[in-house]
């Protein structure tokens, strides 16, 4: 039986496909557990809004780090390496974070365990751009980032459990200890997922000189301006997801005052937009191309976001307002891996693509802080709602200045 796009692969794309996939959802699982565990972080720990914020900045700042560091080594070493590397990190930092006691403790745990998640997100976005075909690169190049979305559901699935058998005291510890689970993940990938072929092309075509440029040629003449507007995109796109995940959980708890067991209600429909946004903007954009899929989501984003928290609807508007927001945040971030795969040669993609990701990652950390922020002088809705059309307007800046390369061969990308 054929199955759109995904009959076509290869057994290798295949392998890569599912490896890449694993990865997001087993690092998203990790990574959701911070927004959902708010109301019971401020309760037991008794953190502030400003420290919530905090908390998500550290990670995203780490993210940044991670992500650049993973692809300026996934270029020189190789994208399979890295990346069964960057999973183990995360794994073992969700673990410690379950030991910790405190706001100062969490912040450091918190850190340095966004050093996994940005290496990971930027070495797999890398390793899956180039194993498929330029046809197919959009489409299932952004549906590995519904992995996200399983992610999500699996952390909020787990926590009604959790909490339902251990008291708020205890069980955030133990949806912490959960988190040790993406460590499987790494015997599948060490058996079965080869390495890039384009990495060990490029390898051994510069036999003899290092396969990976310096780390400063993405600022040189040729990639100066796509690398400024990558960043730029990302800081936008991501800026505006963070600000919403990292608050949304708190803002349906807090502001429209429902019980845990509707607010998994309410999760629930955006994780299920999210699910399905991937792969939607993936087929747009191999269809009428990245920026102009790009420019249509921010667009309606914008005005879902407005409607969501600006005007207060009722239990089934909002609902939808949700289901939508998640489908167009999802395909949103999902087009940043093929977008920059198609800015950057063989030798410096993973440098290229993770400084423009995790860059962004850096940047947008400062929108959850700002949320933070802003609430204590307006209502938490509005604070989310202003922070997020600032991201908006920067990634279709970014979006208008890009060159629009989709379906590009790879081994053909060259500074212009």
């Amino acid at each position: 039986m054929k199955i759109g796009w995904y009959s076509e692969l290869t057994p290798i794309e295949r392998r890569t496909y599912w490896a890449c996939f694993g990865g997001y959802t087993l690092d998203s699982l990790d990574s959701t557990m911070y927004a959902l565990l708010v109301p019971v972080l401020i309760a037991v720990l008794g953190l502030s809004k400003p420290q919530i914020g905090l908390l998500a900045t550290s990670g995203l700042i780490g993210n940044a780090i991670g992500g650049w560091a993973a692809g300026i080594m996934a270029d020189r070493i190789g994208r399979i390496t890295v990346l069964k590397s960057t999973i183990l990190w995360v794994a073992a930092f969700s673990l410690l974070a379950a030991a910790t006691s405190g706001f100062h403790e969490l912040l450091v745990v918190r850190g340095l365990q966004g050093l996994g998640y940005g290496g990971e997100a930027a070495v797999g976005g890398v390793l899956i751009s180039e194993a498929v075909r330029p046809a197919l690169r959009g489409r299932v190049a952004a549906s590995v980032q519904s992995g996200f979305a399983v992610g999500y559901a699996m952390s909020t699935a787990l926590m009604p459990i959790v909490f339902q058998f251990f008291p708020q005291t205890s069980g955030w510890r133990v949806m912490f200890v959960i988190g040790v689970v993406p460590a499987v993940l790494v015997l599948l990938i060490r058996r079965s997922v080869p390495e890039s072929g384009l990495f060990e092309t490029s390898t051994k075509r510069e036999h003899a000189a290092p396969a990976a440029l310096p780390v400063w040629r993405i600022f040189q003449s040729g990639y100066r301006r796509s690398t400024a507007l990558g960043l730029l995109l990302a800081t936008g796109v991501l800026g505006a997801g963070f600000g919403m995940s990292a608050w949304l959980p708190a803002y349906l708890r807090l502001e429209l005052h429902l019980s845990a067991a509707s607010m998994a209600g309410y999760l629930a429909a955006g994780i299920v937009g999210s699910l399905l946004g991937p792969f939607l903007s993936g087929f747009a954009s191999d269809r009428i191309g990245r920026r102009a899929t790009f420019i249509g989501i921010a667009l309606c984003e914008a005005a879902v976001i407005s409607l969501l928290l600006f005007a207060r609807l009722d239990a089934s508007a909002t609902l939808l307002l949700i289901f939508l927001h998640g489908t167009l945040q999802s395909g949103f971030a999902a087009g940043l891996s093929p977008t920059f795969a198609e800015l950057f040669e063989t030798r410096v993609r993973a440098n290229g693509s993770g400084f423009c990701v995790t860059g962004g990652r850096g940047i947008g950390a400062i929108f959850p802080a700002a949320v933070g922020t802003l609430s204590t002088v307006m209502p938490l809705g509005h604070a989310m709602g202003l922070t997020v059309l600032v991201a908006f307007a920067a990634a279709i800046a970014a979006a208008l200045l890009l060159p629009e390369r989709s379906g590009t061969a790879l081994d053909d990308v060259h500074p212009v």
